[in-house]
């Protein structure tokens, strides 16, 4: 804290320091920024980041990429929201293997609460910021094709693995990239409701990091993003590994170091890699401009997930 004694001479030079400062942070950002340039970047932007301060920051930073030459793509989910609402209508909601089972009351709701309010606060948001997005579900302009997920589990009393009807969630079977291209080729941000739509027009509910990861692909990705709420992968001591091979990643699945619900976020980044996404992060989304930290800086922020 300054003193009272402090004279102008003072505080010209901590002035001049933060100045110097900021102009070391650019020019050591510069290399990156060229990477980046003109490549895609595919951001997913769960649910439980949306909320305060970080909605603001993840904003200006997708805005910033933007300006620095980088073409970035938004796909958001919000189970949290959707819980919310679907608790204030009085639909019970049960979840099978972290897969939220889907209704036709409930894929109602799910479609209102994504398609509504949430993409409209995240396009609402960066454009706030000095961006230009426009919001979109995977039924516009058949963007993302979907077909019901086939899902099965082991029946704890027959030890048997049976069919299970998840309703209306699906998994994307085909991405029409030309409705992004087009959009991109305008300089407007594409923000994403991972809803899919049926061969008969039915809707579906998708998982939004199995949008994201398809998206990806479908784009040729530099980078597949996904915002979560941990600082990454983790080892048995809990601390962060910042770099994993795919061959790595599926060794630490098999070993229980990585479980839960952090497993089907590795698969995506798996996938999305082998599908010719350059490399997957994941990202721990309650770190202010962690974006910005991923891209910019040489050390990065969470686990770079590559194919060797």
């Amino acid at each position: 804290m300054a003193g009272s004694d402090d004279t102008p001479e003072d505080r010209n030079l901590r002035t001049l320091a933060r100045w110097r400062q900021t102009g070391r942070v650019l020019i050591e950002a510069l290399p990156y920024i060229l990477n980046y340039d003109q490549k895609t970047i595919v951001v997913k932007y769960g649910g439980n980041a949306m909320t305060g301060a970080s909605a603001h920051d993840f904003a200006q930073d997708i805005v910033l990429m933007k300006q620095t030459g980088i073409d970035p793509v938004v796909v958001h989910g919000g189970g949290p929201q959707i819980g919310a609402m679907l608790k204030k209508l009085g639909i019970e909601s049960t979840f099978i293997d972290g897969l939220r089972v889907t209704d036709e009351a409930a894929v109602e709701v799910v479609e209102m609460v994504l398609t509504g309010s949430i993409n409209k606060q995240i396009v609402t948001g960066i454009n706030f910021a000095g961006g230009r997005a426009v919001g979109l579900s995977g039924k516009d302009g058949n963007l993302v094709v979907a077909r019901k997920l086939a899902m099965t589990r082991v029946n704890p009393a027959t030890g048997e693995r049976e069919a299970v009807d998840m309703g209306f969630v699906g998994e994307p079977e085909k991405v029409n990239p030309e409705v992004l291209h087009s959009i991109m080729k305008s300089e407007t941000i594409p923000v994403i409701a991972p809803i899919g739509v049926g061969s008969q027009g039915e809707t579906y509910n998708i998982n939004a990091d199995t949008v994201a990861g398809a998206v990806a692909c479908a784009l040729a990705a530099e980078r597949l993003i996904l915002l979560t709420d941990v600082e990454g992968v983790l080892d048995q001591d809990k601390k962060l590994i910042p770099k994993l091979s795919v061959r790595e990643a599926r060794a630490l699945i098999a070993d229980g170091t990585i479980s839960g619900g952090m497993i089907p976020k590795i698969q995506t980044a798996i996938d999305a890699v082998e599908g010719g996404v350059r490399a997957a992060v994941i990202l721990d989304g309650r770190i202010p401009h962690v974006l910005l930290l991923e891209l910019f800086t040489e050390h990065g922020a969470g686990t770079l997930i590559t194919a060797e």
